[in-house]
């Protein structure tokens, strides 16, 4: 059966704490933010910078409470201060699609989390 990719996580305006170039790769997260929307260390993800447009893919590490640190070559693509989105993807069949829904955080000003959103794979139209 064929398979689509769709959204599987997305933690949404968290604000970036630390750019650290000498470190080898990577974006540090808060380890609360990960677990409540299921990223998990060193699963790729795609990262999105809403102040400059810059994108990047990379992979997660568990950071410090309210991190969000760009690593490595990362450290060019945004400074502190500067929110970004940082999202997973995976491949489901029809048949999973129907039963999986995305988990999503938007963040507050402290990089904790403000809202939970519901998100449904399969809404009518």
């Amino acid at each position: 059966m064929a398979q689509r990719c769709f959204l599987s996580a997305k933690i949404h305006g968290v604000a970036i704490t630390c750019a650290n170039l000498e470190y080898r790769g990577s974006l540090s997260i808060d380890p609360i933010l990960m677990k409540t929307v299921g990223i998990l260390p060193y699963e790729q993800i795609d990262v999105y910078n809403l102040d400059n447009g810059e994108r990047l893919t990379t992979y997660a590490i568990p950071g410090g409470p309210g991190e969000i640190c760009l690593n490595g070559a990362a450290a060019h693509k945004g400074k502190v201060g500067q929110r970004v989105i940082i999202a997973t993807y995976m491949w489901l069949d029809e048949n999973e699609a129907k039963t999986r829904k995305p988990r999503v955080i938007v963040a507050d000003e402290n990089n904790g989390i403000d809202e939970i959103l519901e998100c449904d794979l399969n809404p009518d139209f």
